[in-house]
């Protein structure tokens, strides 16, 4: 079951890292403006979005919740690069000088999935996505107050690990999302 989920695993991230890099071609590295807390917003309004929608059974824009998910992997890995960027200024990157950073953050993440299905048994297996998306928004409202505590914490993890268990959570949803729908 390993091997199957980090080939399901690799997919997401491949579709993910894909339209990441379009639309650094695109936009470039604009995002680097954003300070962490605007980027934890940003997330919360793509979750946000994701539950109204599981809510109400409907939506009036058709971008479809996958989509969703796919933003937030990739919004919790800007914020993992720019709190790697903490020091540097430079606000324009070229993807040349992104995509190690991408693909470390995801490598870190990767590594913490591992770990933590050998101890959970993937029991995510037997989640519901609305469950999924509960949780991702549940770890966001713990990433705000972290950010309002000026990052002190007492005895929790700080925000990377609230940013990787997203990830992580989004990418199991779109895998659950894609056994639905094939």
């Amino acid at each position: 079951m390993i091997d199957k989920t980090a080939s399901e695993y690799n997919q997401v991230i491949s579709t993910c890292k894909a339209l990441f890099t379009k639309k650094t071609k695109d936009y470039g590295t604009a995002w680097r403006i954003l300070r962490l807390p605007s980027i934890t917003d940003q997330i919360f309004i793509k979750a946000q979005r994701i539950r109204s929608i599981q809510e109400k059974g409907s939506q009036k824009v058709e971008d479809p919740i996958e989509d969703e998910f796919i933003a937030i992997i990739n919004y919790c890995l800007i914020a993992m690069i720019q709190i790697n960027l903490d020091d540097s200024t430079e606000l324009e990157l070229t993807f040349e000088q992104l995509e190690p950073l991408y693909d470390q953050a995801v490598d870190e993440t990767f590594n913490l999935l591992q770990n933590k299905n050998h101890d959970y048994g993937e029991a995510w297996r037997d989640m519901r996505v609305s469950s999924i998306t509960d949780i991702i928004l549940m770890k966001l409202l713990r990433v705000k107050q972290i950010e309002d505590n000026e990052g002190k914490t007492l005895v929790s993890e700080g925000v990377k690990a609230n940013y990787q268990d997203m990830i992580n959570y989004a990418v199991f949803a779109l895998i659950k999302l894609n056994e639905v729908n094939n």
